[in-house]
C-alpha cells in the first residue's frame, strides 16, 4: 500500500461524449511514461452518447493494489458530475470545475479551482469540444504531470487522425496549462509523486487477454460483439491476420461457439469471448464440447445482469452459470482473473489446460477489470510454455479408440487429415463407447462419465496454488475470487495497522477446487469472510456446501467494485465478534 504523500487519486467526471475517458487515459499514459505506478477504473453509460461517464486513476511511486476508494482530486465537467462524485471526494480534496457550465454551492470545505473550460476552448481553440484537452492542461499544471509526457501521449493517441487534429489538441493542452500559470494560485498540497525509473507496460485487462490468446498459440477466434468483451474480438481481428490466424465475427454467439468446436476438432486452438447474455446462448454447445472432449477457451467478461442488465457495469454474478450451466454433468475448468497480469498468464494457462486435458475452459473476468489499466512488468514471451494435445501412436491407430479409457481420462486425439483413414472418428454429443460409436448401456455411461471427470482430478498437479496473504496465526480469514483481490489485500494491510490479525486466500481456480490449500487455510480461523460482487454470495454458497463452514457474506450488488473500506469494516466486525 502506498504511503501517504506518495499517492494521488484523480477522477474526471462528465457526460459521455465530452472526452472524459480520453482525458483519463492520457493522464494514465503520461504518469506511466514518468515510470509511476497506475491503476484505473472507468464507468460509462450503455448509450453511444449522453449519460454520465467517469474515469479514475490512482498514481503512486509504489506498487498499487486498487484504484482507490476516495478522491484527492475531482475534475467536474458539469453539475451532474459534481452531484454524483463529491461524496467520494476527501474533505480536504480538490475540486476543479468548469465554471462556464455551473457554479457549485459553497460550504463543502473543498479546495476549489474554478476554470472556464468551455469558454477557453471556444475562444482560444475554436472548438467547445476541446474542453477536455484544456482540462488536461489544467490538471497537468496543477499536479505537476510532465508536460512533455502529456504532449507525447496526445500525439500518439491522435496521430491516426492527422497532424491537424494533433496540433489542435496540443494547442488546447497549452491553453489549459497557460491559464493556470496566469490565473490560478495553487492552494493545495497535492502533486504527482516523484518517479523511480523502471520500465513497465501499461495495459488494460482485455488487452492482456488479447495478448494471452496470441501468446498461447491460438490462431482461430470467432465471436459476436457484446459489451464489455468486444474489444478482445476487435484486437484479435486486427492482430491475428498478421500471425497467419483467422478472426471471424459470427452471426450470433451460438454460431461463434459452433465454429470454435469445428476448429478444435480440426486441430486448431480455438477461442471465443462473450459476456452474460452471450454466455447463456452458448450453453447447449458448451455441453457438446464437454461431451465430445474438445479443447477450447471461452472468456466470460462478466457484467451486471440478469438479461440485458447493465452492460457497462461490473458484477461477479456468472459463477453459478460457469460452474453448473447445461443439462447433465459436463466437466469444465473455471479460472478467474484477479488483476491485469493474470489476464495474460491465466489466458495462457486456460489454453494449456484445455489442450492437455481435452475439455472446455471458462476464463472469467469482469467489466471493471476488463478496462482497468495497470503498469505491469514487460511480458517475457520466451518464458511462455505451451502444452500440446496427446496424439495416437501408429500402434494405437490400428484399432483407434478416440475415447479410450485411461488413468488420467485423457485419450489420444487424432487430427483429421494427419492420420489417414485410421484416425477417422465421430465427435458426438450422444453417449458413446471408446471408439466414439453411440452406446446407451448403463455401464458405458457410468464409465465414460468417470473418464471425463477423471481429468479434473489429474490436472490438480498442474494448477498453481492459490496465494495466501497475511500472518499464519490469523484468526480472521478472507476468501475472495476475481477482481476483488486488490481491495482485499489493501484492507488486510489497514487491518494489521489496527492490530487485527487477518489473512486472505484468493482463488483463481474455481473448478476444480483445490481442496488441500483451502482446507489448510480454513484451519484455525475463527471467522471466514467472503466478499463478492453479487447479490447471493455465490462463492460463499459453494464453499458452505463443500466445506461445511458458516462464512460471513459481504455481497455488493451495485454494478461497481467492492471498496476497501467495506472489506475493512467487515474484517473489524468479524474480529470483534459482531
Amino acid at each position: 500500500m502506498a504511503q501517504k504523500g506518495n499517492d494521488l487519486v484523480i477522477r474526471v467526471g462528465g457526460e459521455s461524449g465530452e472526452g472524459v475517458i480520453s482525458t483519463g487515459e492520457l493522464i494514465t499514459k503520461a504518469a506511466a511514461q514518468a515510470s509511476l505506478h497506475v491503476s484505473t477504473f472507468r464507468t460509462f453509460p450503455a448509450e453511444i452518447k449522453g449519460g454520465p461517464a467517469m474515469f479514475q486513476v490512482r498514481i503512486s511511486d509504489l506498487p498499487l493494489l486498487n484504484h482507490g476508494d476516495f478522491l484527492d482530486v475531482l475534475m467536474a465537467f458539469n453539475q451532474e458530475a459534481f452531484d454524483r462524485h463529491t461524496a467520494e471526494l476527501k474533505k480536504d480534496g480538490v475540486l476543479v470545475y468548469d465554471s462556464s457550465s455551473f457554479t457549485p454551492p459553497d460550504g463543502d470545505g473543498f479546495i476549489r479551482y474554478a476554470v472556464p473550460l468551455t469558454d477557453l476552448a471556444k475562444k482560444e481553440v475554436g472548438r467547445a469540444q476541446s474542453k477536455n484537452m484544456v482540462a488536461l492542461g489544467v490538471l497537468g499544471h496543477l499536479f505537476e504531470l510532465p508536460y512533455k509526457a502529456l504532449e507525447e501521449a496526445i500525439a500518439k493517441r491522435f496521430q491516426a487522425k492527422g497532424q491537424k487534429i494533433v496540433e489542435s489538441n496540443l494547442n488546447a493542452l497549452k491553453v489549459g496549462y497557460d491559464h493556470v500559470s496566469r490565473e490560478i494560485q495553487k492552494r493545495d498540497p497535492f502533486r504527482l509523486p516523484e518517479a523511480i525509473h523502471h520500465e513497465r507496460m501499461v495495459i488494460a485487462g482485455n488487452q492482456a487477454i488479447t495478448l494471452g490468446v496470441m501468446a498461447a498459440g491460438c490462431r482461430f477466434v470467432t465471436g459476436y460483439p457484446i459489451t464489455p468483451a468486444s474489444d478482445i474480438l476487435e484486437g484479435l481481428a486486427e492482430e491475428l491476420p498478421r500471425l497467419g490466424g483467422t478472426a471471424i465475427q459470427s452471426e450470433d454467439e451460438m454460431a461463434a461457439l459452433a465454429a470454435c468446436i469445428g476448429a478444435s476438432f480440426a486441430g486448431r486452438r480455438a477461442f471465443t469471448c462473450t459476456s452474460g447474455p452471450g454466455f447463456s446462448l452458448m450453453t447447449e454447445l458448451f455441453n457438446l464440447a464437454s461431451m465430445a472432449e474438445l479443447p477450447l477457451v471461452i472468456a466470460d467478461i462478466q457484467r451486471a445482469g440478469p438479461s440485458t442488465g447493465m452492460p457497462t457495469k461490473a458484477e461477479q454474478s456468472d459463477l453459478f452459470h460457469a460452474l453448473f450451466s447445461g443439462h447433465g454433468e459436463a466437466p469444465r475448468v473455471v479460472l478467474a482473473t484477479a488483476n491485469v497480469a493474470d489476464c495474460f498468464s491465466l489466458t495462457v494457462l486456460a489454453f494449456n489446460l484445455a489442450e492437455k486435458y481435452q475439455l472446455p475452459v471458462i476464463l472469467m473476468s469482469d467489466q471493471a477489470l476488463s478496462s482497468r489499466a495497470e503498469g505491469i512488468e514487460p511480458i517475457d514471451l520466451s518464458k511462455v510454455k505451451l502444452e500440446t494435445r496427446l496424439k495416437p501412436t501408429p500402434e494405437q491407430l490400428k484399432d483407434y479408440k478416440r475415447y479410450a479409457f485411461t488413468e488420467t481420462g485423457v485419450s489420444p486425439m487424432a487430427i483429421p487429415g494427419e492420420t489417414g483413414r485410421e484416425g477417422v472418428y465421430c465427435a458426438r454429443g450422444i453417449e458413446h463407447d471408446e471408439h466414439g460409436v453411440p452406446n446407451y448401456e448403463p455401464a458405458t455411461h457410468r464409465e465414460m462419465t468417470r473418464k471425463r471427470f477423471r481429468k479434473l482430478e489429474a490436472m490438480l498437479k498442474d494448477l498453481p496454488p492459490p496465494p495466501v496473504y497475511g500472518p499464519a496465526d490469523a484468526t480472521v480469514g478472507v476468501i475472495g475470487w476475481g477482481s476483488t483481490e486488490g481491495a482485499i489485500r489493501e484492507a488486510l494491510g489497514m487491518a494489521a495497522e489496527r492490530g487485527i490479525k487477518a489473512a486472505a486466500l484468493h482463488l483463481r481456480v474455481l473448478n476444480p477446487l483445490q481442496d488441500g490449500p483451502i482446507r489448510a487455510f480454513l484451519k484455525g480461523k475463527k471467522r471466514i469472510l467472503i466478499p463478492e460482487m453479487n447479490y447471493n454470495g455465490q462463492l460463499a454458497f459453494i464453499l458452505r456446501a463443500r466445506y461445511l463452514i458458516d462464512p460471513i457474506q459481504l455481497d455488493v450488488c451495485e454494478g461497481r467494485p467492492i471498496k476497501v473500506v467495506e472489506i475493512l469494516q467487515a474484517i473489524e466486525e468479524a474480529a470483534h465478534g459482531r
